[in-house]
């Protein structure tokens, strides 16, 4: 009874301290918890992480830095400065090739692509769709000032770059070869991308150019290139690029992708409301997607009022 007797203040003690060390633990779990719950709800509230988190990442939409593609920048501008982000991501390439070959192998989900290119993936069975014309009439083609090149016929023989043999440029140039009764195979073809263009001209490395605007523009602007034809002498109301998305992605997000042809569809609306406009798009664009001289693509909207 006596040991007995010992024993007991001791368990009690000890257990006092265990419960002082199991209130200290819980104390600490729950001051730990409410500060990552704080932190969790100003993350959400304030720095917005939970929509990167639950929602699915924006569209990559491919485009060239020619007014054809024109929609997709000033969409993406007009996203940004009313909503502070945009439900798409434009990704900007040099050519049709490397355009094409990034909507192959996924790293876009959409792009604006020449017509005739798009028919042809679609036929090579590429789950390609067209969900919108994004263009009319937006190239021509240009001579070097200097040359003895004035009329269809005097092409024969010549050098004509283009950009892509399914390009809309090749079927407006054999269209005009045909119409003037000419052989297309009178002529030699090189493919070449657009930015390239006015300095191969200048260097005479070829005879003639052709390609979507502003590029065309620039030769003539920087006073060596002259216009030989407009688009709408050769073909009225040509359908230029469209805007094409992944099969599989119209599918998945059907609502998201009707998000974004409505605002391209906006966006064309808004460029063919006034002069202004344009204006004021070929500032941002130029500065801010296209990286080139605002300037060039006022004069290319003013000249060709391409659209």
């Amino acid at each position: 009874m006596a040991c007995r007797s010992q024993l007991f203040p001791v368990s009690t003690a000890l257990a006092r301290k265990l419960h002082g060390f199991g209130l200290v633990r819980t104390v600490s779990v729950f001051a730990v918890t409410w500060v990552i719950l704080i932190s969790f709800l100003h993350a959400t509230l304030n720095l917005h992480w939970l929509p990167t988190l639950t929602q699915p990442k924006a569209f990559k939409i491919g485009f060239l830095p020619v007014t054809c593609h024109l929609t997709c920048p000033v969409t993406d501008f007009i996203n940004r400065q009313l909503n502070g982000s945009s439900y798409f991501e434009p990704l900007r390439f040099q050519g049709f090739p490397e355009l094409k070959e990034a909507f192959l192998a996924g790293d876009t989900q959409g792009t604006f692509i020449l017509a005739p290119l798009a028919m042809k993936l679609r036929e090579d069975g590429v789950p390609i769709k067209i969900v919108y014309l994004g263009h009319r009439d937006g190239t021509a083609m240009v001579v070097h000032k200097d040359s003895n090149i004035h009329r269809i016929e005097d092409l024969v023989g010549k050098t004509i770059a283009i950009p892509n043999r399914f390009s809309n440029q090749w079927l407006l140039v054999f269209k005009a070869l045909r119409d003037h009764l000419i052989d297309p195979k009178s002529v030699k073809i090189v493919e070449m991308p657009p930015p390239d263009m006015p300095a191969a001209l200048y260097s005479h490395a070829v005879d003639a150019i052709t390609s979507g605007e502003p590029f065309m523009g620039q030769a003539e602007m920087d006073g060596y290139g002259r216009v030989l034809y407009l688009t709408k002498d050769i073909w009225p109301n040509f359908i230029s690029c469209v805007l094409a998305v992944n099969g599989r992605v119209i599918k998945e997000q059907r609502s998201r992708v009707q998000e974004l042809v409505d605002g391209i569809a906006k966006s064309g609306k808004w460029l063919d409301h006034s002069m202004d406009h344009r204006m004021e798009a070929a500032e941002f664009v130029g500065k801010l997607y296209y990286h080139q001289n605002p300037q060039l693509l006022q004069f290319v909207l003013i000249s060709r009022r391409t659209g």
